[in-house]
């Protein structure tokens, strides 16, 4: 899927025209909507008695707005805020007589990203920087199949797990931005998450942190 997204990217950067530099010294505001994949580290393996759940990625997804100030014609610094969806998921098991499905974790944040934008052309900008998450709700979610009275029956199920995850998290962003002549921009980070999620130390010594890939398209506007 990674290597799809990528070359979409890369065809519509040969047939697309890149956008007028920016001038030193301007400002602009940039509202954007993102999707793409996230998974929390070490929270493999985990043991239901009857089955032992192998960690996958889930979804990940995020909304807000980003403002840049052009120090340069070569250099921008960009600052948002956003709400976040994002997680880990496990494989789908069998709990006696029912059928546990997208079994999954999802934490919601509000982020707050600092970036370096370094535009090596027109439109072309490699980033890099900090990201600050503040939790906002965790739950673990899944859809089970069962019977009742008999009957088949399906029923989704969410557990609040707010209390076991740490409050504040940090990650930092690397990616890449293209911005076309029509002002929208296609941008694709990859987060690397630097704090531990869980309160308490786990058994295997192993911290879970957050890793999340995102694609996201925005428009530009002139301040």
């Amino acid at each position: 899927m990674k290597k799809i997204l990528m070359m979409a990217i890369v065809a519509m950067m040969v047939t697309t025209k890149a956008s007028a530099q920016y001038e030193p010294g301007t400002w602009s505001i940039q509202p954007k909507i993102g999707i793409g994949f996230s998974q929390i580290s070490n929270m493999e393996n985990i043991d239901m008695g009857t089955a032992k759940l192998d960690n996958q990625v889930t979804y990940a997804a995020s909304s807000g707005v980003e403002f840049e100030y052009q120090v340069s014609k070569m250099i921008g610094v960009a600052a948002g805020l956003s709400y976040g969806v994002q997680g880990t998921g496990w494989k789908d098991f069998q709990q006696g007589v029912e059928k546990m499905k997208n079994p999954r974790v999802e934490l919601e944040y509000i982020q707050v990203p600092i970036l370096a934008n370094v535009y090596v052309t027109k439109g072309l900008a490699l980033k890099a920087g900090v990201q600050f998450g503040f939790l906002v709700d965790s739950n673990v979610k899944m859809t089970y199949d069962s019977k009742i009275m008999e009957r088949d029956a399906t029923m989704d199920a969410s557990i609040e797990m707010k209390n076991d995850f740490n409050k504040f998290d940090l990650s930092i962003p690397v990616g890449v931005s293209y911005e076309f002549n029509s002002h929208w921009v296609l941008d694709a980070r990859y987060h690397i998450g630097l704090t531990k999620l869980n309160k308490e130390t786990l058994s295997n010594g192993k911290d879970w942190k957050n890793g999340m890939f995102l694609m996201s398209v925005g428009y530009k506007f002139d301040l």
